[in-house]
């Protein structure tokens, strides 16, 4: 068992204000008994492409990367640092950087889908304007569980949940902060369908829901248990959600409907076969 604390905060145009009201809910988080913490998506700045440059941090030597480690340090857990935007070799990248409880960087997940969308007359956005892509799947170790990381955008592609899965996740997190337009419809939706997929708990973290932002973030962070149930959601303001994730309840899923134990290359030759 491990509790789990997805933290939807409510992100600003000032990195250290910004830095500061982590500090102050991942500490409410780990006193509430949190041992896995995520932050949401771009939670040290505003999320566009007008921002990425200006508050762009190299890694390891970032102000936010020491700030994200020393707070896994002093609470003693696995911090998933929500996502910064990261400058490496001249590219930029939207990154999401794991903590151990002794403040060991022990994952680094860039956002390998970008968010390049274009629904008339509602939003427009191209990440890939400024933004290059990861090129990696995601995955670390939490006392018995495994974590697979993605970052938003990434939710919408089942083949890299599959391949967390084929690697051993039983927890799914996507920091990820939908729209005011795609959000109402497929946010709860792509979780909930993420979990039931692959027998999986999966969350989303969000920022908190900002309606002078230039991108409006949708906000409702949600868990989902291994049967697509919402176990506890928020709506647009500050908030922390809880799960108090289960192996058994993993365990007892998968052996009921035990889906993950046909290969999915069995099924591919069948249905090649009755064609």
């Amino acid at each position: 068992m491990i509790r789990f604390a997805g933290i939807q905060m409510l992100v600003g145009a000032d990195k250290l204000s910004n830095l500061n009201k982590a500090t102050e809910l991942v500490s409410k988080a780990a006193k509430a008994g949190a041992k896995l913490v995520s932050l949401p998506e771009c939670f040290n700045c505003p999320y566009g492409n007008q921002y990425f440059a200006e508050y762009a941090e190299k890694i390891p030597d970032g102000q936010s990367y020491n700030h994200l480690k020393m707070l896994a340090l002093e609470h003693e857990i696995h911090l998933i640092g929500g996502t910064i935007p990261e400058e490496c070799d001249g590219n930029l990248y939207n990154t999401s950087l794991v903590f151990s409880p002794d403040g060991e960087l022990i994952a680094k997940h860039r956002k390998v889908h970008l968010f390049d969308i274009d629904i008339p007359g509602k939003i427009k956005f191209k990440e890939s304007d400024t933004l290059c892509p990861g090129s990696s799947i995601t995955t670390f170790n939490v006392n018995e569980f495994t974590v697979g990381l993605g970052i938003c955008y990434d939710i919408r592609f089942p083949e890299q949940a599959h391949i967390m899965r084929d690697q051993g996740a039983h927890i799914m997190i996507y920091p990820g902060a939908f729209n005011m337009t795609t959000g109402p419809v497929y946010f709860e939706l792509l979780n909930r369908a993420r979990a039931v997929d692959n027998q999986v708990y999966c969350s989303s973290i969000a920022p908190a829901t900002d309606n002078t932002a230039t991108y409006t973030s949708w906000g409702h962070s949600l868990i989902c248990a291994p049967t697509g149930v919402v176990v506890d959601s928020a709506l647009h303001d500050e908030q922390i959600v809880y799960c108090d994730m289960s192996m058994r309840e993993i365990q007892d899923i998968r052996e009921g409907i035990p889906t993950s134990k046909q290969k999915r290359s069995d099924i591919y030759k069948l249905v090649h076969v009755q064609k």
